[in-house]
């Protein structure tokens, strides 16, 4: 049963007695985020994976069950598994091992990434196909300038000996390129995590877009596209902007499919 079909009553259903209100809060969250992905589009069938860290210094973090689409998880069905990929409770579902690499490496090598998305669009697959990678030249690619890390297609991320790879690869950045694969953003929190997507997302749209067409283009100069990537920073980390914009996003979602959202409202 899809979200469409579901009240928020029965999406929320399903908490384990254990569990505690700071975790199913970020089940809840991270529930909402595979559906607005769904919602946006951005979906790979029951592939791809966004994964979100739980408090606590074992780097244990929460990820979708393989097999569901993002439109069939909630917050009861989210897997919790440690930094190498292994159940730490017991779930019916089975987590897909081509994800756990990326996620579990970003997680124990960095204590500030708390939300990893990855994707492949096809707009942002088309970006990581070419050598030159993001340009900085739109309104959302400025705003990368400085954030983005590529790393060398090395076939479907299974093995742990690529981990040190990803993380050199991503360094202290929160866009990892995925060489002739796709992208995996990587935030503090599910919100930001969701807004750096829904920037990278939309800079890919418009350099493919941008490409396509004939005319000169018009670059913009490298002290304008910091001042993007900075104005953009300091929007983010003073002014609750990504907050917002995740709450705003959620609304929306459910309004269209007739549900209440009144609980999510600022």
């Amino acid at each position: 049963m899809t979200l469409q079909a579901k009240t928020l009553a029965s999406f929320n259903a399903g908490r384990p007695v254990h569990c505690s209100d700071e975790e199913w809060a970020l089940r809840t969250d991270l529930a909402y985020c595979y559906h607005l992905i769904d919602y946006m589009g951005w979906t790979e069938s029951i592939f791809n994976h966004i994964s979100a860290r739980l408090p606590g210094p074992t780097h244990e973090y929460l990820v979708n069950p393989f097999g569901l689409n993002y439109s069939e998880v909630t917050p009861a069905n989210l897997l919790k598994v440690d930094i190498n990929g292994h159940k730490v409770e017991d779930s019916p579902y089975d987590g897909n091992p081509a994800g756990f690499a990326l996620h579990a490496a970003l997680h124990a090598a960095r204590d500030d990434i708390r939300c990893i998305i990855h994707t492949h669009t096809t707009p942002i697959s088309a970006v990581a196909q070419k050598r030159d990678g993001f340009d900085h030249n739109s309104f959302y690619g400025a705003q990368l300038r400085g954030r983005v890390g590529y790393h060398e297609f090395e076939g479907i991320t299974l093995f742990d000996d690529e981990k040190p790879r990803m993380v050199a690869s991503l360094g202290q950045k929160h866009i990892l390129v995925l060489r002739n694969h796709g992208v995996a953003v990587a935030e503090g929190s599910i919100a930001k995590a969701f807004f750096l997507l829904w920037t990278v997302q939309r800079a890919a749209e418009i350099q493919c877009m941008s490409a396509a067409m004939p005319g000169e283009e018009v670059p913009l100069s490298a002290e304008v596209q910091q001042k993007c990537a900075d104005l953009t920073a300091m929007l983010i980390r003073d002014s609750g902007f990504a907050d917002k914009f995740f709450k705003a996003s959620v609304r929306k979602m459910l309004g269209e499919h007739g549900l209440d959202a009144a609980a999510l409202a600022p």
